[in-house]
C-alpha cells in the first residue's frame, strides 16, 4: 500500500489530535499523543490547549499537589497504587500509575505552584550508587516504545523511529523484522519503507485541518527524522534554530505556515507564504482563544525568546 504525503500529514495530524480537539482529561491527552515537550513550563500547557476542549491549566496539575504531599514520606510501589485505586479506583489505578511514574515530579524539588514561568527547576538525585553505562538495547523495551511511537506518530520509517528513540538505526531495523506480524509495512511518497499499526486511523489527505498556533518544540514538529510532512523544508532552518530551539508556529492546513509570539497587544503571527483569508480567520479565532487562555497569567510566554524574530525574513506580520 502507498500513502500520500497529504494523507501521512493528515494521519500524523490525527495521532496528534490535531485534526479536531478531543473531550479527554489531561491524562488521557498526554498518553494519546505519547510525549509533550516540557522544555519551557508553558509549552505542554498550550500542546494540550490546541489537542483537547475545556482544557484548563489546572488540569495538568490536579494531581501533582496530592502526590508530593503523599511522598512526603517515602511511599513504595505498593502503597502508591493502593492510594491510587482510593482516589480513581482500582480498574483505573494502573493506566494513573504509569502516568504518574512517568510525569510526577517524585525526582524533582517543586519551584511553585501551577504555571511557574520564570522558575528555574531545582533537581534533587533520583537514587544512589554509580550511574548507568553502556548503550545495550532491551529488546521488549524497544518494542514496547517502537508501538507506542507508531501509535501517536505513525506512519514512520526506521530512520523516524530511531530519531525519536535516540537508538541505532540497525537495532530499531531488526526489531521492526521480529514485528512482522504486529506492523504493517507501507510505501512513502518518496518510495520509502515506512511502518504503522494496522488499525491505526489514516484520515483521507483531503480531510480539512483546522488552523492552530503550536506551542514552542511542539513533539509533533521534532519526531521525525524527515519534518517535511510538516515542516516545508525551506521554512525549516527559519523555524528550527541552529541551537535547538523550535518557535511556536502557524500550522494552516497542516503544514507550518510561518511563526507567532504574544505581544502585549495580543498574538502577533508571521506568515511566511500568502494566507487565504480563511486561513487567517481561523487563526484569529485561535489567538482570541488562546488570549482567553492564558487569562492573567504571563501573557508574553517566551519573550525570552523573541530575539530569534530579528532573523526571520521579511514576512506578512499582522496582530490577532
Amino acid at each position: 500500500m502507498t500513502i500520500s504525503a497529504r494523507a501521512l500529514n493528515r494521519a500524523t495530524l490525527s495521532r496528534q489530535l490535531l485534526l479536531a480537539r478531543e473531550p479527554l482529561t489531561a491524562a488521557e491527552g498526554v498518553r494519546r499523543v505519547v510525549a509533550l515537550q516540557a522544555q519551557h513550563p508553558a509549552s505542554p500547557y498550550i500542546a494540550l490547549w490546541n489537542r483537547l476542549t475545556d482544557f484548563t491549566p489546572a488540569d495538568g496539575e490536579e494531581l501533582v499537589a496530592r502526590v508530593v504531599e503523599f511522598t512526603r514520606t517515602p511511599r513504595s510501589s505498593a502503597e502508591m497504587q493502593a492510594w491510587l485505586a482510593e482516589l480513581y479506583g482500582a480498574e483505573r489505578k494502573d493506566a494513573v500509575w504509569w502516568g504518574m511514574k512517568a510525569y510526577a515530579p517524585l525526582h524533582h524539588v517543586p519551584t511553585g505552584p501551577p504555571w511557574s514561568f520564570g522558575a528555574r527547576a531545582t533537581f534533587v538525585a533520583a537514587g544512589e550508587g554509580p550511574a548507568p553505562r553502556g548503550r545495550t538495547v532491551d529488546q521488549e523495551a524497544l518494542r514496547t516504545l517502537i508501538l507506542r511511537y507508531l501509535a501517536g506518530f505513525g506512519p514512520a520509517s526506521v530512520a523516524d523511529v530511531a530519531q525519536f528513540s535516540m537508538v541505532g538505526r540497525a537495532p530499531v531495523r531488526a526489531a521492526l523484522a521480529a514485528m512482522a506480524d504486529e506492523v504493517e509495512r507501507l510505501e512513502g511518497p518518496d518510495g520509502e519503507a515506512l511502518f504503522d499499526l494496522p488499525d491505526a486511523p489514516r484520515p483521507d489527505g483531503g480531510t480539512p485541518a483546522p488552523a492552530r498556533l503550536m506551542a514552542m518544540w511542539d513533539s509533533t514538529l521534532l519526531a521525525y527524522a524527515d519534518r517535511g510532512r510538516v515542516i516545508p523544508p525551506e521554512y525549516r532552518p527559519l523555524v528550527i534554530r541552529r541551537n535547538g530551539d523550535v518557535l511556536p508556529t502557524l500550522l494552516v492546513d497542516g503544514r507550518v505556515a510561518g511563526v507567532w509570539r504574544p505581544t502585549a497587544e495580543g498574538v502577533e503571527a508571521t506568515a511566511f507564504h500568502p494566507l487565504p483569508a480563511a486561513g487567517w480567520d481561523e487563526l484569529g479565532a485561535e489567538a482570541k482563544a488562546l488570549t482567553a487562555f492564558l487569562g492573567a497569567r504571563e501573557r508574553t510566554v517566551y519573550s525570552r525568546y523573541h530575539h530569534w524574530w530579528a532573523e526571520l525574513p521579511d514576512a506578512e506580520v499582522r496582530t490577532l
